[in-house]
């Protein structure tokens, strides 16, 4: 069975660590997973119930909705901003857990990993990220963690792919997100 990933990443910077630990998921990925790293998350609008409405959600936020929708999983990447989950990444959570019960990330797969500069690699955003994708619906794989400390240092001139322990960390949460995303198919 092909699994495809969908890669949200929560900075919006250029150079974003957290961005090029996305894009090494997608170069190791096994045969037979995709990874697709979501471009547009800095275009959804702030949600707001008023103009999610049948026939007039803002077509970024129908786009990202529709992403998900056709994943078999999510892998969220979270740098950590002020000890906490970055504002897009909760707000794209938010968007795909609409409507109540039925949103785009219900019942998927959900693994949440990133780098950060602080030496515990930003824990408590993931740990943040986990909980607000578990309360939106998705079936957040709790074992699969990975908290890449240093982030400003250990990448300033190496890419993750190039980084043989991440690369092979990387590899393996790839492998167990598309073991679950298998299992949950077969359910």
């Amino acid at each position: 069975m092909s699994v495809r990933i969908l890669a949200l990443v929560g900075s919006l910077r250029s150079g974003s660590h957290n961005r090029q630990l996305a894009e090494a998921a997608g170069k190791l990925a096994p045969e037979g997973v995709e990874v697709d790293v979501y471009e547009g998350l800095g275009e959804v609008p702030f949600y707001n119930e008023d103009i999610d409405v049948e026939g007039s959600v803002p077509a970024a936020a129908a786009q990202l909705r529709d992403h998900a929708g056709r994943a078999d999983a999510l892998l969220l990447f979270s740098p950590e901003y002020n000890g906490t989950i970055p504002a897009v990444l909760k707000n794209a959570i938010d968007w795909l857990s609409r409507p109540y019960g039925a949103g785009a990330i219900a019942g998927k797969p959900v693994a949440v990993i990133g780098t950060a500069a602080g030496q515990y690699g930003g824990v408590w955003a993931q740990d943040d990220t986990r909980k607000a994708a578990g309360i939106a619906g998705g079936k957040v794989i709790e074992d699969v963690k990975l908290a890449i400390p240093g982030s400003v240092t250990r990448f300033a001139e190496t890419h993750p792919a190039d980084d043989a322990e991440v690369a092979a960390q990387l590899t393996e949460v790839v492998a167990c997100l598309q073991g679950y995303a298998i299992g949950a198919a077969a359910a």
